[in-house]
């Protein structure tokens, strides 16, 4: 009987989360009421009051699970980059599959709504942050660290390297849906464009190839390398 309420009870607050966040990627924070999520969730205000205190511990709570699906993307990093023989093929399918999955449209819209409550809830953002997009920037490093190691990539600093790899990757898209409040669907033509350019921009910057043309130019030798 103890494991069956156990399970009921979970299985409510996963109602309860899940209509939560629907609601607040619809009507945002302050457009946001419990009687909604509780009715949205199909359960009563009560009942939503009983697992979380107030609308704000709430919030924070939907914020912060998502970053569990941050291990996926570590994980992406990690295997892609494991066995880079072909560091331009590796680069470019990691670039692909990971803006692929942070232009999803309902994470670009937790994206908008974590960055409108910032300065309201500086502690939730700040979670959000070292906890999901900053931990998959220390594996891409450590990546990249190894690399490096391997004579694959030339840098001084892999956390920095990493930033502009991601950078280029999504500054475009991302920056075209948060000031536009677009979240449409990029076809797969057009994130591959963006993930294409982004890696051939950062190996003209890091690969040890890059450093040996440069080289050549400064001292007056051409190059062979295309």
């Amino acid at each position: 009987m103890e494991s069956y309420e156990e399970s009921r009870s979970d299985r409510k607050h996963k109602a309860i989360l899940e209509a939560a966040t629907a609601v607040f990627l619809s009507k945002g924070y302050d457009g946001t009421t419990m009687d909604e999520i509780a009715a949205s969730a199909g359960v009563s205000k009560q009942t939503v009051y009983k697992h979380f205190a107030d609308k704000e511990q709430l919030f924070g709570e939907i914020v912060r699970a998502t970053t569990d699906q941050i291990d996926g993307l570590m994980r992406l990093v990690a295997e892609t980059l494991a066995v880079a023989a072909d560091l331009d093929k590796g680069l470019s399918q990691l670039a692909r599959k990971f803006l692929t999955a942070l232009m999803e449209p309902r994470l670009l819209r937790l994206r908008r709504l974590v960055i409108a409550n910032a300065d309201r809830f500086p502690d939730v953002g700040r979670t959000w942050y070292e906890q999901g997009f900053g931990r998959v920037l220390a594996t891409l490093a450590t990546c990249f660290r190894r690399l490096a190691e391997h004579q694959l990539l030339d840098l001084y600093d892999p956390l920095l390297a990493a930033n502009h790899f991601v950078g280029m990757l999504l500054w475009i898209p991302v920056n075209q849906a948060m000031f536009t409040g677009s979240v449409r669907r990029r076809s797969k033509a057009e994130l591959e464009d963006y993930a294409d350019a982004a890696v051939r921009a950062f190996l003209r910057a890091y690969s040890v190839k890059s450093e040996v043309a440069k080289s050549s130019v400064r001292s007056g030798r051409p190059s062979q390398l295309r």
